[in-house]
């Protein structure tokens, strides 16, 4: 416990700039309860005030929680999310933001990842990160290739890109921890070809059987192949109708210190990788509010932005 103490107090003065003045939530659930008390312990001394709230875990990334749970976060300096399933695309964490809290969501975090991923150095990740944003921020078409079938085209023209640093310094800023991604969403309607995933899946930890190939067409998964997880996420998007096959993210890991470990909170971020999520996309400026959110990491992609190669075969080449 003494070092997840110690790895969380790292977080929360170096990636959250908290403040002794400032107030502290940490919400958990029944599953990450001990990482949720290894938080609370390191905020009691540097915090004015800091509660511990638990929740039962969520069904799916992207659920919200309780009404009143996500009225508390609007009134904290500092959240801290330490769930089983992700908070980040939600309305509760998207509110908290508005009121100018600094939430940091850490979905499906463990202690190995906090004790390896919390004491990198988030300066160096945050260059690159911001390196990689550039680039996606002038950029009108990217194009993914590799060599297990992805052959994957989304158009990026005028959206801007998201710099997830690591480093959650001012009001209102909200972000993972561990981190380390530039992310964006496609224009709606217009991602096409086909996507492999061949590292790992939120809700379905790594890909152990067959690649899961999701075939795309005008924005949406038309259809998933493959093997039991494949079945797997057909099952969990389908609940949500058309919209939960919406193509909402677009990513590029950045995290020289993170590893495919099964939790997309870290698989997404390890350099030399790029995600591809489905469903809800409103924290990046879409339409979609649906109640999911799921990423899906590719091993060693080639990546073009226009005609710029940035990443070939899982080496990135822009930092």
């Amino acid at each position: 416990m003494s070092a997840l103490i110690d790895a969380a107090a790292m977080a929360l003065k170096t990636s959250l700039n908290l403040k002794p003045s400032e107030s502290v939530m940490i919400l958990t659930d029944d599953l990450r309860q001990p990482i949720g008390e290894a938080i609370y312990q390191a905020a009691l001394p540097l915090a004015r005030e800091t509660v511990l709230v638990l929740m039962p875990p969520a069904k799916v990334n992207g659920a919200e929680p309780p009404s009143a749970i996500a009225e508390m976060m609007t009134h904290y300096d500092v959240v801290i999310c330490p769930t089983t399933k992700s908070v980040t695309h939600t309305d509760a964490r998207r509110n908290a933001c508005k009121a100018g809290a600094r939430v940091a969501t850490m979905p499906g975090i463990t202690e190995d990842i906090m004790l390896r991923t919390l004491n990198a150095d988030y300066r160096v990740i945050a260059e690159r990160t911001k390196r990689v944003t550039a680039v996606l921020d002038a950029g009108k078409m990217v194009h993914i290739i590799t060599s297990n079938g992805t052959d994957l085209w989304l158009s990026i023209d005028g959206i801007k890109a998201i710099s997830s640093t690591g480093l959650i310094p001012e009001p209102g800023q909200g972000g993972n921890l561990p981190s380390g991604e530039s992310f964006l969403r496609p224009l709606e309607g217009t991602a096409r070809g086909v996507l492999v995933v061949d590292a790992s899946m939120a809700g379905l930890g790594k890909i152990k059987g067959l690649p899961i190939r999701i075939d795309i067409e005008d924005g949406y998964a038309v259809k998933i192949t493959g093997g039991e997880e494949a079945l797997l996420l057909q099952q969990q998007l389908e609940p949500f109708g058309k919209d939960g096959f919406t193509v909402a993210e677009f990513g590029v890991g950045t995290n020289h210190e993170a590893r495919i470990s099964g939790q997309i909170l870290e698989d997404e971020k390890v350099l030399g990788t790029i995600h591809v999520a489905f469903g809800n996309n409103i924290g990046m400026g879409g339409t979609c509010n649906v109640g999911i959110h799921v990423d899906g990491v590719v091993l060693k992609p080639t990546v073009f932005i226009d005609d710029q190669k940035i990443m070939e075969n899982g080496t990135l080449l822009i930092g």
